[in-house]
């Protein structure tokens, strides 16, 4: 089975939440919310590619998807319902604007226009005390794109990046932000 223009691809672990956290080899769960976007499993493995795609993701990888592909919602009647991604059984349909990241067996890869970046912890040792645990508007690229790459930005620069752009993903738990290459505005 191929979609002409999807990938088909289901939850990584086979799970739509990644709502627990292992504690002493106990599991807890940490959100019962469904509607938590935080905790909604961001990880899907590719079961096959769209017909007559010839690009570098093949079977099996992980692609690092949107928070609302795997998400229940409840319509106006409150019923529990699948977003426009679902197919059937643990079973979905994604498109090229639905994934950011994509890892094959030489690890992660940039897809499209997207970046990521690593925020910077505040310095401690400052004159002026700000008010937040990440440096605003800076950080350490971690996954640059080809865009970027033929700029001279490499994996490990710092960067600046425009107010607002920053999407937050865990990546192999990891605090990264998913920031558009246009929106990167300095190789510091």
């Amino acid at each position: 089975m191929k979609s002409p223009t999807d990938f088909i691809v289901k939850p990584k672990g086979n799970k739509r939440y990644s709502n627990t956290k292992q504690i002493g080899g106990v599991d807890f769960i940490v959100s019962s919310s469904q509607e938590d976007h935080k905790f909604s499993n961001r990880e899907a493995i590719v079961i096959e590619t769209p017909l007559g795609y010839e690009g570098p993701i093949e079977k099996g990888d992980t692609l690092l998807v949107h928070h609302n592909v795997f998400k229940y919602y409840n319509d106006m009647y409150g019923r529990q319902k699948s977003g426009r991604s679902f197919f059937k059984d643990d079973i979905f349909l994604i498109d090229s604007e639905q994934f950011f990241l994509y890892k094959n067996k030489a690890g992660w890869k940039t897809y499209d226009r997207y970046c990521f970046v690593k925020p910077l912890l505040v310095e401690q040792n400052m004159y002026i005390q700000k008010n937040c645990k990440y440096e605003p508007l800076i950080g350490k690229m971690k996954y640059a794109n080809t865009y970027l790459k033929s700029q001279g930005i490499k994996n490990g620069d710092r960067v600046a990046f425009n107010p607002d752009s920053e999407y937050e993903f865990y990546v192999d738990g990891e605090l990264l932000y998913r920031i558009y290459d246009h929106q990167i505005t300095l190789k510091l």
